[in-house]
């Protein structure tokens, strides 16, 4: 079965396993940090709620509250999500520097490509896969709890959406299109400078490390972590005004949608 498999992915062209490699390893990083995307989401949109009992409060609550689904809620969405935008991302930035050092011979291959066929890699996949983001914040968005005040003075709110297709449902009913890429202008805004960046520090630091090394899973790993920890630091900014529109637009009571 294994050789089976081997031949397939042999056979496929270069841009298709690109595709592949960039959906699965979106897919596996997406769900290995879901629980703290959950805590940051609820962070950035229910600030009296969570940001008053802390970090590990909130953990505490969302357990006590809602159990280990928790801290897995939208994260189907995410995964949905991520699955073709990191496909895309990938696939789009290799095929963006090919073009243009195809179409512009006499360009320089360094820093300024990267961020260049980064950047627009990232608004690429923004725009494919914008509405399964604006899914994933609402489902991250709802705390189920029991009817009444909370022990901050805030209402619980009961469960609107009750998964991806209700959503995207109850949203598009409601606002149409539009509505299911509400947010998307901060998340273009931040997407370029953020997704240029993330590829131009990658790159820049996979150029110091020794030839015998570049081929390590460690140290792309390394690499690629501390790439996304500047390109994210940078642009965190507009990700919570993306957030903040994700949640509270022009209906911004979403019983509304029941």
């Amino acid at each position: 079965m294994g050789l089976f498999f081997d031949g397939i992915i042999e056979s496929m062209p270069l841009f298709a396993k690109e595709l592949v490699a960039g959906g699965v390893a979106g897919g596996l990083a997406k769900t290995a940090v879901a629980p703290l995307e959950r805590v940051k989401i609820l962070f950035q949109t229910r600030k009296a709620e969570f940001r008053s009992i802390g970090f590990f409060g909130s953990i505490e609550k969302i357990a006590k509250t809602e159990g280990i689904k928790g801290f897995y809620r939208g994260n189907g969405a995410s995964v949905a999500r991520i699955v073709p935008y990191a496909a895309l991302h990938y696939m789009a930035y290799e095929q963006y520097r090919r073009w243009t050092i195809k179409r512009f011979p006499g360009i320089g291959r360094g820093p300024a490509l990267d961020f260049v066929a980064g950047s627009f890699a990232g608004g690429t996949a923004v725009l494919f896969t914008y509405p399964l983001d604006l899914v994933r914040t609402k489902l991250a968005y709802q705390v189920v709890g029991p009817p009444g005040i909370n022990v901050v003075g805030v209402v619980n709110r009961e469960q609107v959406y009750r998964g991806i297709l209700d959503c995207f449902s109850k949203t598009y009913k409601v606002s149409g299109l539009r509505g299911l890429y509400r947010g998307v202008a901060p998340s273009l805004y931040g997407i370029f400078p953020y997704a240029g960046l993330k590829f131009y520090f990658y790159e820049e630091m996979k150029r110091h490390v020794p030839h015998e090394q570049k081929k390590n899973i460690m140290v792309n790993l390394v690499c690629g972590s501390v790439a996304g920890l500047l390109g994210q630091t940078f642009t965190y900014p507009l990700d919570v005004v993306r957030r903040q529109m994700q949640v509270f637009y022009s209906d911004s009571n979403p019983s509304k949608e029941k």
